[in-house]
């Protein structure tokens, strides 16, 4: 996906769709935000690293309560664990990532420094 991120095409949204259910799982009442935004937004905030109140606004994008919502529902029940673990495994076969190497941040230690 190089360049601005415009939402998952209809290929790139079948190597996920399989993994959310086809049924409101909110039972009555008002119809739920298609998984398809809700996903749509959430890589748009992995990418640009932009705030919840930064989403974009339009039909393909959930609104950021929304799309912060079901993050947070998906980390509970193992939905983005499953997600992550269906990226990894794709850019895997693809040859994407070299597991010889890897980054470590550490702008977020708690070590105060020498001393």
């Amino acid at each position: 996906m190089p360049g601005r991120f415009e939402g998952l095409n209809d290929l790139e949204w079948k190597l996920f769709e399989d993994i959310f259910p086809t049924k409101n799982p909110r039972g009555k009442g008002m119809p739920h935000t298609p998984f398809r935004y809700v996903l749509n937004s959430l890589i748009y905030i992995l990418i640009s690293g932009c705030r919840w109140c930064d989403l974009p606004k339009g039909k393909i994008w959930a609104s950021k309560s929304s799309a912060h919502r079901w993050l947070k529902k998906w980390k509970e029940d193992g939905t983005f664990e499953h997600l992550q673990a269906r990226i990894l495994a794709i850019a895997d076969s693809k040859g994407l990532i070299n597991w010889n190497y890897g980054a470590i941040d550490g702008s977020f230690s708690p070590w105060k420094g020498r001393g």
